[in-house]
C-alpha cells in the first residue's frame, strides 16, 4: 500500500486538545486518548504540500472561495456519493457544529421544538439548548440484533405536534449506523408531510465500510433537497478539523440567503485562509489514500471484534456501519458512568468516551476512537482489558 497507516506520530506538546490535556481532563498524563474524533494519522502528501506552500506566501490575509474550491467540492460529491449540486447551492462555515447552531438560529424561533436522536453527537443539545430551543427527543430504538433503527411513529407525532425541524446525524455518531435509502425516504415523507425543515450532519459520509453505501439526504427527491440544509466537511476524512473549514449546501434560495445573511450579520462569511486550500486539495487529491484509509480502518474494526471476543466477551460491540467510532455496551462491566470513568483513567490509563453525555440511552456504554495506529488501539484495549480484569479479581 502507498500510504502506512501504522507510523506512530507524536503529538504531545503541539497543542492537541486530544493529546495535551490528559492531565487536566482524567487526572494523570499518561493516558492513551482514544476519545475526542480526530484521527492519529496524517492527511494525504498533497495536502500537506499544499499548505505549505500556501505558508510560504508569508501573508495571511482575508480570504475568498475560489473557483478551484468550488471545483473540488462539487467533483467530490459527484465522484463519491453520486450527488450532483449546483455551485450557486454552496455556502460555508468554520465548522460543522457552528453549522448546526447557525441553523438553529436561522431557521427556528426560540422555545421552538428541534427534534434528534438519541444517543447522538452531545453538541447537538448544545446548539438547541443554548440557542432557547426544546430539545424534542426521537430516540432510536435498539433491535434484538444490536442495531439502531429509527422510531417512526414517534417522529411523525413528534412532526405533527410542531417540531420545526429535525437534526440527522447521517451517518449517525455513535451508533455508526450508514442509514439505507429506504430509512431516509420514511424521513423526507414525514418531512414534507409536516413541513419539517431537515439539517442533515453529513461529516462522516466519506467513512463507510463495505457493503454499505452513504445516501445524501438531499440527494432522495427534488421535495428532499428543498426542505433540507447538508454539512459537510474534509475534517474527519482527511484529519483537518483544526482548519476549520465546512461548507453547507442549501439548494433552497431563500433559505440559503437567510442564511447568508446571518453568516455576515456575524461576520462569519471569510474563509479560514488554510481551510479552503486544505479542502480544495483533499477533495482533488484524497481519493487514494481514502480507499486504503477504510480498508486499514476496517482491519482495526475487525481487531477490535477479535479482541473483545476474547478478553471481555461480557461487552457487546455494535458493529459501526460507518465512522470511525464503535460502541460497547459495558453494562456487564458497570451501568454507573462514574466507575466507567474510574475504570478508564485510573486503573486503565486510558480515555474513551463515557455513553451517557450521548443520552440516557448511552448510560453503561463507552465510545472507542479507533482511528490511530493498531498497536496503538490494541495497547488501549490490553490495558482497558487488565483493568477490568484486575476489578473482577477484586
Amino acid at each position: 500500500m502507498k500510504y502506512d497507516f501504522d507510523i506512530l506520530i507524536d503529538r504531545t506538546g503541539k497543542a492537541s486538545y486530544k493529546w495535551d490535556q490528559s492531565e487536566k481532563l482524567f487526572g494523570r498524563s499518561d493516558i492513551l486518548p482514544l476519545w475526542v474524533a480526530d484521527m492519529d494519522f496524517a492527511p494525504p502528501r498533497e495536502v500537506v504540500d499544499a499548505i505549505v506552500e500556501r505558508a510560504e506566501q508569508g501573508v495571511y490575509g482575508y480570504t475568498i472561495r475560489t473557483q478551484g474550491y468550488y471545483d473540488a467540492i462539487i467533483g467530490w460529491l459527484s465522484r463519491r456519493h453520486g450527488w450532483d449540486i449546483r455551485q450557486e447551492w454552496l455556502s460555508s462555515a468554520p465548522g460543522i457544529v457552528p453549522a448546526l447552531s447557525l441553523m438553529v438560529m436561522a431557521f427556528t424561533e426560540p422555545g421552538d421544538g428541534v427534534i434528534l436522536q438519541s444517543p447522538v453527537y452531545y453538541p447537538f443539545y448544545d446548539v438547541i439548548k443554548m440557542n432557547g430551543r426544546k430539545v424534542v427527543d426521537n430516540a432510536l430504538i435498539l433491535q434484538d440484533g444490536g442495531r439502531y433503527v429509527m422510531d417512526y411513529d414517534l417522529l411523525e407525532q413528534q412532526a405533527q405536534a410542531g417540531a420545526k425541524m429535525l437534526l440527522l446525524c447521517t451517518p449517525h455518531n455513535p451508533g455508526g449506523r450508514v442509514w439505507t435509502r429506504e430509512e431516509l425516504s420514511r424521513v423526507a415523507d414525514i418531512a414534507r408531510k409536516y413541513d419539517l425543515l431537515v439539517v442533515a450532519d453529513e461529516i462522516h459520509h466519506d467513512l463507510v465500510f463495505s457493503g454499505h453505501k452513504h445516501i445524501p439526504f438531499a440527494s432522495l427527491s427534488e421535495d428532499a433537497a428543498q426542505r433540507s440544509l447538508t454539512c459537510i466537511a474534509p475534517s474527519k476524512t482527511f484529519n483537518l478539523a483544526g482548519l476549520q473549514v465546512a461548507a453547507v449546501v442549501i439548494p433552497d434560495e431563500q433559505r440559503r440567503a437567510k442564511y447568508n445573511a446571518l453568516l455576515k450579520t456575524l461576520s462569519l462569511h471569510m474563509e479560514s485562509y488554510f481551510g479552503i486550500t486544505a479542502m480544495e486539495s483533499s477533495y482533488k487529491h484524497g481519493d487514494e489514500w481514502l480507499d486504503q484509509l477504510l480498508a486499514y480502518l476496517e482491519g482495526n474494526l475487525n481487531a477490535i471484534v477479535d479482541f473483545v471476543s476474547t478478553r471481555l466477551p461480557q461487552i457487546k460491540v455494535m458493529r459501526p456501519e460507518g465512522t470511525y467510532m464503535v460502541w460497547l455496551d459495558c453494562n456487564a462491566i458497570s451501568g454507573s458512568p462514574q466507575e466507567l470513568k474510574r475504570l478508564m483513567f485510573e486503573k486503565a490509563g486510558v480515555a474513551f468516551t463515557e455513553g451517557s453525555i450521548f443520552g440516557k440511552q448511552g448510560t453503561g456504554h463507552l465510545r472507542v476512537n479507533f482511528a490511530c495506529p493498531r498497536s496503538l488501539l490494541l495497547k488501549a484495549l490490553d490495558q482497558f482489558a487488565t483493568a477490568v480484569e484486575s476489578s473482577e479479581n477484586v
